[in-house]
């Protein structure tokens, strides 16, 4: 391990600097900075797919003091681009670990800087708006780096699922399952698939690019829509293939990137968001039952509410109580709903979780009732 603590530096698009210092994982990194206030299941966050290109400010003052174990891994990469923290703990206390997060960071040659402000960078953010930066320990002239930042795409109109998306279909859980689940690969979490086969589900994971038709052919029935990075507009395609799997009949099931692709398919808009919601502590309120649920959230566009209330084929779910943005919705014409945010949520929340028994319930119940 690295003990060099040289001078890092952060430069945000809009010309703020913030000073820090190196963490030994050097280099450059740039992409969109958004911060997240979960204060646990930093690794988790780090191997979200829906973070792929993104610079990540953890609110959290100590990062990396519990280390890393394998099996906590959302993929099989770190996705961010780099790190920006308060507090880089050199040292991990936890047993069983597999490895330190600096160990991590190492062997995928990821940037991390120490020693900011990020009370004060949070803040900046939250009222400046989500925007590009870029961080360095090689490079402390802002006018250099805030040149290199404009080779840095905005995230508006950015595809992003091509990058994180499996290359070939795979299967998960039990062959014999009754419950056939086909899912489309936009960036999917392990523990959303980990949800269903618990659940006794089998489960084909499909790349992003597959037709409707190649993953009826499998014979699904429940089809489901995951999460994942950039802006939802950017992938026509991927809304085509959507509105053909909800015109299929079959129960429908959507997260995230997979929610706001439904939202698409089904007329409505989408909008980027000021700074987005990327936490384990969002509160939403179940409009269907009256009840709350503290949420994990990851997501820096949302569907519009206007277009939701508006639409008389779609019904508003879910709120999030902070700003009343769409946290939920379900067709009333056909059998399909989706959220937001995240009830796969690992380490936690596990509020909504019941999600995925509803999912499970509508696909049994209709193959009940084509029989």
């Amino acid at each position: 391990m690295s003990t060099a603590r040289k001078k890092a530096i952060l430069v945000l698009a809009d010309g703020t600097v913030f000073h820090g210092k190196s963490t030994g994982l050097d280099g450059t990194a740039f992409g969109e900075i958004c911060f997240n206030t979960g204060m646990t299941g930093y690794q988790e966050i780090f191997t979200d797919p829906s973070y792929f290109g993104q610079l990540m400010v953890m609110a959290t003052s100590h990062i990396g003091n519990y280390g890393v174990k394998a099996e906590e891994v959302e993929s099989g990469t770190i996705q961010i681009a780099g790190l920006v923290t308060k507090n880089f703990s050199d040292f991990a206390s936890r047993t069983g670990k597999s490895d330190s997060l600096f160990g991590y960071f190492e062997k995928q040659n990821k940037v991390a800087i120490e020693g900011i402000d990020t009370r004060a960078l949070v803040r900046h953010i939250r009222d400046a708006g989500a925007m590009n930066a870029i961080i360095s320990t090689e490079d402390f002239d802002s006018s250099s780096l805030l040149k290199k930042l404009e080779e840095c795409p905005n995230m508006e109109g950015l595809a992003l699922a091509p990058e994180v998306s499996t290359s070939e279909a795979y299967e998960v859980g039990d062959s014999e399952s009754e419950v056939r689940i086909a899912a489309l690969d936009l960036g999917i979490k392990k523990n959303i698939v980990r949800c269903f086969t618990e659940r006794g589900a089998l489960v084909k994971v499909f790349p992003w690019n597959t037709t409707t038709e190649e993953m009826l052919e499998w014979s699904p029935n429940g089809l489901f829509y995951s999460n994942g990075p950039g802006d939802p507009s950017a992938s026509p395609e991927v809304v085509s293939e959507v509105q053909k799997g909800i015109e299929s009949g079959i129960p429908v099931f959507g997260i995230c990137l997979g929610h706001q692709m439904i939202a698409l398919a089904s007329g409505l808009t989408t909008y980027k968001m000021h700074n987005g919601h990327r936490g384990i502590n969002h509160p939403v309120k179940n409009l269907v039952t009256g009840h709350g649920e503290i949420t994990s959230q990851n997501h820096g566009f949302v569907v519009s509410r206007e277009d939701v209330e508006a639409a008389a084929h779609v019904e508003l779910t879910h709120e999030h109580l902070n700003d009343q943005t769409v946290a939920g919705i379900r067709r009333t014409d056909r059998n399909c709903f989706s959220v937001q945010y995240h009830p796969e949520a690992s380490p936690g929340p596990h509020d909504s979780r019941y999600l995925f028994d509803e999912f499970i319930e509508r696909i049994k119940l209709a193959a009940a009732m084509a029989q």
